[in-house]
């Protein structure tokens, strides 16, 4: 084991391996409650999600700690999911099945990048402006899904949105959760979002919010539901071309951006490089088409990884230790299931990871218009249109032609110009 995973080398040791794994393990868990629920309301049956969701975070994950070494975890985004399921399924008015045949394809893409070099080149042609503005506006959209799924906003005829009804059981639970976690947040508890799922869950049973299900663990069920069940035709006769490209660029810079800064906090960086990269990202995207084959969204290199760091983590056994306890979590279906449908429990995990997202905004420089001016529309546009690829297109069309009207059409990557092309033909002629 040492010899495989060069505990010495990197000064660690298997206790301190296992502890790290059962750390990142307790700050990343929510998503198997999170992203069922997520993506249960397409139509998708809830135990073939959850099972889709812990196996390809298993396979992801083995592949990073096996293959290329590092401690790092990889599950299904947020994000992503609310994208695939508010976005693709409802936006698009397209079945699950053909929002998991875009996922696949974009899979299939992901490995091929990972395999060349133009990877890379993908990477730098996008400014760091809109990298940063992507994530925001990722970050504003799932914290909307939140605030929405809890009833603390609502539709309104004259303002679109409004104040909901605080008086709400669930919506009050969902503010009594939501202080809970962030005062775990505030005094750096490891595991918060799992931990104040956990007393919000307790309080909403005491509240007779929900009823405890007659067994907690049972043996898993309910994959062959959502398994192989993609529309690969369906993609194409619904002209969802953008839809693919933005679960591939997603999926590329964030999980690139997170491996970079575990790396970075892990101290296996070599002189600014990262070794191993192309083994990091297949392993993503070797998640992300086995997540589509499974039934589920896209994956991502989750910076929760970070804790696991932090607890001493430094090679690929932390994430061979959460995957083992992500395996265990296949038995608790009955009281996952409950509690994914209980939004005051979800609620609060999407709104503090839309928290975390929008941060990024500070890594702006906002005296730059060229730079701003188009990531300022990504930001905005993305909430408010309820679509990821509708803020990054119109984002991306916008960045070129600033530029070229500005004289600085040279500082605009070539690549750059096709997925403006490619976004404004999806926008203005193919868009539902």
């Amino acid at each position: 084991m040492n010899n495989w995973f060069k505990l010495k080398e990197r000064g660690t040791s298997v206790s301190t391996e296992i502890i790290a794994g059962i750390t990142t393990f307790f700050t990343m868990v929510y998503i198997v409650i999170v992203n069922p629920g997520i993506l249960s309301s397409t139509g998708m049956e809830f135990n073939g999600v959850f099972i889709a969701t812990v196996l390809a975070s298993i396979v992801a994950t083995l592949i990073m700690g096996i293959w290329s070494n590092y401690p790092i975890v990889i599950a299904p985004g947020m994000g992503l999911n609310a994208f695939f399921a508010y976005s693709v399924v409802a936006g698009y008015d397209v079945s699950w099945q053909v929002a998991l045949g875009a996922v696949f394809i974009a899979g299939l893409l992901f490995i091929v990048l990972s395999l060349t070099s133009f990877r890379y080149m993908l990477l730098d042609a996008i400014p760091a402006s809109l990298k940063h503005a992507i994530t925001a506006g990722i970050g504003l959209f799932i914290t909307t899904v939140g605030l929405q799924n809890a009833g603390i906003i609502a539709d309104s005829e004259s303002n679109l949105i409004t104040i909901g009804n605080l008086t709400e059981p669930m919506t009050y639970l969902t503010i009594i959760g939501l202080i809970i976690t962030v005062v775990l947040m505030a005094y750096n508890v490891k595991g918060y979002l799992f931990i104040g799922m956990v007393v919000t869950a307790i309080l909403a049973w005491m509240m007779g919010l929900f009823q405890m299900p007659e067994s907690i663990v049972s043996m898993p069920e309910g994959l062959t539901a959502t398994a192989f069940q993609l529309d690969l035709a369906g993609v194409f006769s619904n002209g969802l071309y953008t839809i693919i490209f933005t679960f591939l660029l997603i999926t590329l810079f964030d999980t690139t951006g997170t491996m970079l800064g575990v790396a970075e906090q892990a101290g296996l960086l070599k002189d600014g490089k990262f070794p191993r990269s192309r083994g990091a990202l297949l392993a993503d995207a070797v998640g992300t088409t086995t997540g589509a084959l499974l039934g589920t969204s896209p994956t991502s290199a989750y910076i929760e990884s970070s804790t696991g760091v932090a607890a001493g983590g430094r090679t690929g056994l932390t994430a061979v230790t959460v995957s083992v306890l992500l395996a265990l979590t296949l038995f608790f279906t009955p009281i996952v299931s409950v509690i994914s449908g209980i939004p005051a429990i979800t609620s609060p995990a999407l709104i503090i990871v839309g928290y975390f997202m929008i941060s990024v905004i500070s890594k702006i420089n906002w005296k730059d218009l060229e730079e701003t001016f188009p990531a300022f529309l990504i930001i905005i546009l993305t909430p408010l249109t309820h679509s990821i690829a509708t803020g990054i297109g119109v984002g991306f069309i916008f960045y070129p032609v600033l530029k070229l009207l500005r004289g600085k059409g040279k500082d605009v990557h070539p690549v750059f110009y096709v997925f403006a092309v490619l976004f404004f033909i999806q926008l203005v002629f193919l868009d539902h």
